[in-house]
């Protein structure tokens, strides 16, 4: 008897400890600088992709659409350079080498709907993507003029998803 409430005195010990631990995030947050880097390189990837479309895309409802991307993104990344600047980071100036090759490279061999469907179904992904990373950052940054402008840049990000779903679901009838 004495052995089992030995036993029993350990494992309830062992559970206290456990109960006590914090559940990890659902993926890790992301360091200022990685975060600045990720928005500089959308931004500069969507404005570029964006006047591309002019001279490449088929539609003019495209064309329209990429424009206000490139109109978007580019006052986002002037709004990024000063956040950064304020948090003391650093912001890229050019599309890195791995951007250029894996996402205006295959766009540049694309022409009429071709490259409309491609670029639509590329930008909803992308959006997809940075809106979750937005959100993260929004939400769970250290740095308070990061996590602002993580606020700030989400409804932008949210109203380019719908656009492009909508254009995605009128070129599709």
């Amino acid at each position: 008897m004495k052995n089992i409430l030995t036993v029993v005195c350990c494992l309830c010990l062992c559970s206290i400890a456990a109960l006590g631990e914090k559940k990890p995030a659902k993926g890790p947050v992301m360091s200022g600088q990685n975060f600045i880097n990720f928005a500089a390189q959308t931004d500069m990837v969507e404005a570029n992709l964006g006047q591309l479309a002019q001279s490449a895309a088929g539609s003019q409802q495209v064309k329209d659409y990429a424009q206000m991307l490139v109109t978007d993104h580019t006052s986002d990344f002037n709004q990024l350079s000063g956040v950064a600047r304020q948090a003391g980071l650093s912001v890229p100036t050019a599309i890195d080498a791995e951007h250029d090759r894996t996402m205006i490279g295959p766009f540049e061999k694309l022409k009429g709907a071709t490259f409309d469907r491609r670029y639509i179904e590329e930008i909803i992904a992308g959006h997809k993507k940075g809106i979750a990373i937005y959100r993260k950052e929004a939400a769970e940054a250290q740095n308070p003029a990061l996590k602002s402008y993580a606020d700030h840049a989400l409804p932008v990000l949210e109203k380019h998803l719908a656009a492009a779903i909508k254009l995605g679901k009128a070129r599709t009838r």
